[in-house]
């Protein structure tokens, strides 16, 4: 096979902020041939990371309109690349590869598909995941903040759950991977979630199964109730899905379990505080704990204030009420870019493109 165009495509992917580093092997370019149709993949390293409409991508790649039409329609269809209203026009752009086209991918995805993002994850997912801001930001799980502390909306769950106008939940593609190269986990499948602003976004598509209110807060308490980690896009602005995480799957987690990069999330503006008056020394937080935070001093749990990213999993699990977040000093709460697009200009000075 001729990786010429698929070369073109990974090297636009990597000039993206997310990043897609090359490999001396080439098997990220073997990962977008799965994926992508070598005209396809042509087309695609042709788009600007802005949106354009179908007129000004076949003035500039020289195309006719009507047949690029249709191939930048299936292209989206099938998750390649993204398309969004540009001027009351359809436009299309080109989509990073993580977190975007690969999760994209939850409804095709193959044991061979599986492998090939593995092979891909274990040699070049490390630079990725070192440069900051990171990808994720932690928000605590369900209701585990004390009551007398300050909890902004951008911070809280439910209140980016309730800023939205329709909710959709699908199945994490991390865990659908894991298992179908032998390695799957006991944590569930369907809790994934996807946002919009927009009433009924979510209605006819055929990967995302549409939620009421109701039921997007019952995924976010499924998900907490499991030992899962609310993560979400590392801004304060346009936060459209909720991953709920484990280091056993998850591709971002998995690079602190696995790669052992310790700052692979931004964490919450919370940390863990344990009422030594009423903590009974049962342990049950401890095997909670995703990011080992937690361990017994003699009688009575510890935290370990530089590794806890104040998610809240443990809080759930203690029985006597004895765990609950605090906010951390002012000095200490990691900034949150306002926007994706100070997300990404960051991480682009971070990465000196």
């Amino acid at each position: 096979m001729n990786f010429d165009t698929y070369k073109q495509l990974a090297e636009r992917l990597d000039a993206l902020p997310n990043g897609f580093p090359s490999t001396d092997d080439g098997r990220e370019l073997k990962l977008l041939a799965k994926i992508f149709r070598p005209e396809e993949a042509g087309l695609a390293a042709q788009l600007l990371p802005s949106l354009e409409t179908v007129e000004e991508i076949a003035a500039r790649t020289g195309r006719g309109v009507a047949e690029l039409r249709d191939q930048l329609k299936g292209m989206s269809r099938r998750g390649l690349i993204e398309a969004g209203k540009k001027d009351g026009a359809l436009g299309f752009k080109l989509m990073p590869f993580v977190v975007g086209i690969y999760e994209m991918q939850v409804g095709t995805m193959d044991a061979e598909l599986a492998r090939l993002f593995e092979d891909y994850f274990q040699v070049a997912f490390r630079e990725m995941l070192t440069v900051k801001p990171q990808f994720h930001r932690v928000i605590p799980v369900y209701e585990t903040v004390r009551n007398s502390m300050e909890v902004r909306p951008f911070e809280s769950a439910s209140e980016i759950v309730n800023a939205m106008g329709s909710w959709g939940v699908l199945d994490c593609i991390c865990r659908k991977q894991k298992a179908l190269i032998g390695e799957g986990c006991e944590h569930p499948l369907d809790v994934c979630m996807a946002m919009n602003p927009k009433p009924n976004a979510f209605d006819k598509n055929s990967v995302i199964r549409a939620l009421t209110h109701d039921e997007a807060m019952g995924t976010l308490r499924r998900a907490a109730e499991a030992g899962l980690v609310h993560s979400v896009s590392n801004s304060t602005e346009g936060m459209y899905y909720i991953c709920n995480c484990c280091t056993c799957s998850c591709g971002i987690l998995r690079g602190m379990a696995e790669l052992g990069i310790a700052n692979v999330v931004a964490r919450s503006a919370f940390v863990n505080q344990i009422d030594e008056a009423i903590c009974n020394g049962c342990e049950d937080c401890i095997k909670t704990c995703q990011f080992k935070a937690l361990s017994m001093d003699g009688l009575l749990a510890k935290v370990e204030v530089v590794r806890c990213t104040g998610c809240g999993v443990c809080v759930i699990a203690c029985s006597t009420g004895a765990l609950g977040l605090v906010r951390r000093p002012e000095d200490e709460v990691m900034p949150v870019p306002q926007t994706h697009a100070d997300w990404g200009a960051q991480r682009i000075a971070e990465r000196g493109l």
